[in-house]
């Protein structure tokens, strides 16, 4: 009898300023029956937020979810695989691919969650999951190894890049990678331990900077962008950080995205028709979407995110590819399937999660925001 596997990814759960949108009741009876049809449930990365405030504050803001979500699937699977903030629920950084079950005897976070779904077979696995024989997902983290979008997790790691000899060309193992990566998610988890209220990510203040208002750049957006950012990518560039792009637009950031991801699926030597991943918030391939495919013709596939952030999206969630609520599913031998579970919703709607927060970011009713990457 064929397994009906979902996933999702980037749910980013204690996300602080709030804007993880299953805190909501609303949006968590939308998403808790639809999973409820499946087998196993595939947690791609960033489901807990590390990286902006105490693990224990985002850990009381995932229990909701996670009690909701074992009661819901019972002795059925959930399948945790870490990405870049939800890293440290991982004991310790590993050398290869692994795949081992979880219990409630378990210290530290993982045994955490496991006591609060006790009927459940939980499962870590990392970096990926094999999900069917043709069908590998994967959170994508390891693609900022290989992204020319200069933003700040990029431009961190490529100064990692070179401290720790990453080669620019042949194979690559996970240990690689996490020679690279690790120390950048632990200096970031370490910080947020000290930290009692975060601001958000840099990259998302970055962004908010950049982003157009009444569809014509701000004040910010015209400084930033036509002369710190390409000045900043040629100096980069010169000192062999690179090669990085100047241009920084929604087109930009899902080619130079998928590129990487096809990047890091080759140097992985991941074998599979099709790959699913999250780590860039961008759902897709969206109708009208250019080729999702890499170079070997593997299909790429991203479960998008569950968080609102209004700088990223127009006024029509129809038009808004980093609309939140995405899901995939896959079963039969058919290909993955894309799901978007809240297009039902405005922004009105998620208006009680930001309450919740002392900062809320809230666009103008008027103003649809051009400059969503995309």
């Amino acid at each position: 009898m064929p397994v009906v596997t979902a996933l999702i990814s980037d749910l980013h759960l204690g996300a602080q300023p709030v804007n993880d949108v299953l805190r909501s009741r609303l949006v968590r009876e939308k998403l808790i029956p639809r999973l409820a049809g499946a087998d196993q449930l595939v947690l791609l990365g960033d489901a807990v937020e590390c990286r902006q405030g105490p693990i224990d504050e985002a850990l009381d803001a995932a229990r909701p979810f996670f009690g909701e979500l074992g009661a819901a699937l019972g002795e059925r699977r959930v399948v945790l695989v870490p990405g870049n903030h939800d890293h440290p629920l991982m004991p310790d950084a590993p050398s290869t691919q692994f795949e081992r079950p979880v219990t409630v005897h378990e210290p530290g976070p993982l045994g955490q969650i496991a006591s609060w779904m006790p009927h459940t077979e939980l499962v870590l696995s990392y970096p990926g999951y094999r999900v069917r024989p043709d069908v590998y997902a994967t959170h994508g983290h390891y693609l900022d190894c290989h992204n020319a979008i200069p933003t700040i997790e990029t431009i961190l790691v490529a100064f990692a890049k070179r401290r720790s000899k990453l080669p620019a060309e042949g194979p690559l193992t996970v240990e690689d990678y996490e020679r690279t990566v690790a120390p950048l998610y632990m200096l970031g988890f370490r910080t947020a331990q000290r930290a009692r209220r975060a601001a958000g990510t840099p990259s998302k203040r970055v962004w908010q900077m950049l982003a157009q208002t009444e569809g014509r750049p701000g004040v910010a957006a015209r400084v930033v962008g036509g002369a710190l950012v390409p000045g900043g990518v040629a100096a980069l560039n010169r000192l062999g950080f690179g090669p990085f792009e100047s241009e920084i637009s929604g087109p930009a950031l899902r080619h130079a995205g998928l590129r990487a991801m096809g990047e890091v699926v080759r140097r992985l030597g991941i074998e599979a028709e099709h790959v699913i991943f999250g780590h860039t918030h961008r759902i897709g391939p969206l109708e009208g979407d250019e080729s999702w495919e890499t170079s070997d013709g593997i299909h790429l596939h991203n479960c998008g995110n569950w968080v609102y952030e209004p700088v990223f999206l127009d006024r029509s969630p129809a038009t808004s590819p980093y609309w939140p609520g995405g899901l995939i599913v896959v079963e039969d031998q058919q290909p993955p399937r894309l799901e978007r579970l809240l297009m039902d919703l405005q922004h009105e709607d998620f208006v009680p999660i930001l309450e919740a927060s002392s900062r809320v970011l809230w666009p103008d009713p008027d103003d649809s925001d051009s400059s969503s990457p995309s």
